[in-house]
């Protein structure tokens, strides 16, 4: 993985000491609030319902054993020995106190990591594949390119202050596993026929008040003038942005008012006068930063079946490894090797995507006995051990037993992706992890989960959609309503290489409702369904309307039933 050069680090160093007296100016009250918040949020630190939440970046989701340590110790020592990894591959701390946080970014720059461009409206961490490198469907590993933009975008001064945030996602492989469209900028890379490494650009997507996925607007263009490219895309949307509106000013409103033709054009306008310029990257740079992203000291390691390695077990335990190897365990590059995933959605007992102290430093060692000392981060809260030998799967299943971290729902209904929501959030209008907790249990049975398949479930708290409700098959968004807490249901999302916007299916529905109405839309599903169909491919041939009766009219009899009992 990259290793910080003199300047990464000295930057970093500089941006603590820098915040150290900020945040003491703040204390002793010669820095008034005003004044501090765009200082604050320029270093991941927000003020939330309940203490100060800091976000730390994990550039393209990313991680070495040590830097892991260091987090586990900082939930330990800074929080309440926990840290919650959130769907843009950073780790949120949700009860940290003010005068502490310097210390805690001194923490984070002794292992190179950092909050900066966590938040504010500057371009945010980098999204990437957390299989790059070692993705058995992967055209180019998307990681030199993501850490050359986050080299170029980290404190650049044109775009500090942008109408708003602004995401990219990096892809390099046939499936996307970023959701690329639902990006303002995605880079889907890939070569030609040549053999030279180029990149389609998406702009315009995004999720939030106003779902709208991303448009092709430029095709194959070399990797190398990227920087100048997306500055001129920038600067179009710097100038033309909406500033007067934060719920317009995201550019994918700016690209859906133009269209995405006349917004291509006039990057290419912008573009014409500096694609030439210095802002390129050049050949020695790629070689600086692509050395760090060479293959590991794979072993020569022997290919086995899946059935040889379920064989390998011991006879009461064959049912569980099996499960967990379909669900838990990719395909990988090497002849040998796996991928294998954590699963931090343990049914019913912790917030989708926590993951204690003692976890994280149980898998801080798992990934230096079995993955090279390297992690990721996906965006869908889980944790990956990305270069196993096959031959040693039974063992790390083992163990990672212990950590509570083997359920083998990946994919399935219970692996939800949700916000940290109203418990937290001070922008949510509903909680989130109940409703999470409250579905897991009552889809407890795997048995069940493994029959239906292949199923996402994702929560928001608000319509900012950092659950990504939007792109679940069945979405799950937190509304107000006078002071209560309401749940609208959205169905058909999808991410991936058909990406779509779900749609809701009508009124929203009480807290307490919700497992109930979720059991009658997958009873419709199990209902409907042909053979082994997975869950989205049944709601488009049959669209809406059954999935919405069936919501609808449960709820109806109760309310009759309610009534007839008053």
């Amino acid at each position: 993985m990259y290793k910080y050069d003199y300047i990464d680090q000295t930057l970093v160093n500089e941006r603590v000491t820098q915040f150290k007296d900020q945040v003491q100016r703040r204390i002793d009250g010669s820095l008034p609030e005003e004044e501090f918040r765009p200082l604050r949020l320029q270093n991941g630190l927000y003020h939330q319902r309940h203490a100060y939440m800091l976000r730390v970046a994990i550039p393209y989701g990313l991680l070495s054993s040590e830097q892991l340590r260091t987090l586990a110790n900082i939930s330990e020592k800074y929080d309440r020995g926990y840290g919650h990894f959130t769907t843009r591959q950073n780790i949120q701390f949700n009860w940290i106190k003010l005068e502490e946080t310097p210390a805690i970014l001194a923490d984070l720059a002794k292992v190179q990591m950092h909050a900066i461009q966590t938040s504010g409206n500057c371009i945010r961490n980098i999204t990437s594949d957390a299989f790059a490198g070692v993705a058995a469907d992967e055209y180019v590993d998307p990681r030199p390119v993501c850490e050359l933009l986050r080299q170029w975008s980290t404190l650049h001064p044109e775009f500090a202050f942008l109408p708003r945030k602004f995401k990219f996602a990096v892809c390099g492989a046939k499936e996307d596993r970023t959701i690329l469209l639902c990006h303002d900028v995605g880079i889907s890379l890939k070569k030609n026929t040549n053999g030279e490494l180029i990149a389609d650009i998406y702009a315009g997507g995004g999720m939030g008040r106003t779902p709208i996925l991303g448009s092709l607007i430029k095709e194959s263009l070399p990797w190398n003038v990227l920087p100048s490219y997306l500055t001129a895309l920038l600067r179009v949307y710097n100038r033309f942005g909406r500033r007067d509106n934060i719920y317009k000013a995201r550019i994918k409103i700016l690209v859906k008012a133009l269209g995405p033709e006349e917004f291509a054009r006039q990057v290419e306008g912008e573009w014409a006068s500096i694609k030439d310029g210095d802002d390129n990257f050049q050949q020695s740079e790629w070689d600086r930063v692509a050395k760090h992203f060479t293959k590991p000291a794979y072993k020569t390691a022997e290919q086995i079946s899946t059935e040889d390695l379920v064989q390998s077990a011991l006879e009461n335990e064959r049912a569980a490894f099996a499960r967990w190897l379909e669900r838990n365990v990719k395909a990988h590059q090497v002849p040998g090797y796996a991928s294998v995933i954590f699963s931090l959605k343990p049914h019913g007992s912790v917030a989708p995507g926590d993951a204690t102290t003692e976890q994280m430093l149980a898998i801080a060692d798992l990934a230096d006995q079995y993955s090279f000392s390297e992690l990721r981060v996906t965006h869908e809260q889980n944790l990956v051990l990305a270069d196993v030998e096959q031959a040693r799967l039974l063992e790390l299943w083992h163990k990672a037993k212990a950590q509570n971290v083997v359920l083998p729902n990946i994919g399935l209904l219970t692996d939800i992706i949700a916000c940290p929501g109203g418990d937290f959030c001070s922008l949510a209008n509903a909680k989130s992890l109940p409703i999470a907790k409250a579905i897991q249990e009552r889809f407890d049975d795997l048995d069940y989960l493994h029959d239906l398949g292949e199923i996402s479930l994702n929560i928001s708290g608000c319509i900012n959609s950092c659950g990504h409700h939007h792109v679940g098959n069945i979405g799950v968004l937190g509304v107000d309503k006078d002071g209560q807490e309401w749940y609208q249901i959205t169905l058909g999302g999808e991410q991936g290489n058909h990406a779509a916007i779900g749609k809701v299916i009508g009124p929203s529905f009480g807290a307490e409702q919700i497992p109930d109405v979720m059991a009658d839309i997958i009873d419709t599903f199990v209902k409907h369904r042909t053979a082994d169909e997975p869950f989205i491919e049944t709601y488009r041939r049959l669209g809406v309307t059954p999935f919405k009766e069936a919501a609808y009219l449960n709820r109806s009899k109760e309310s009759s039933a309610a009534g007839a009992t008053a």
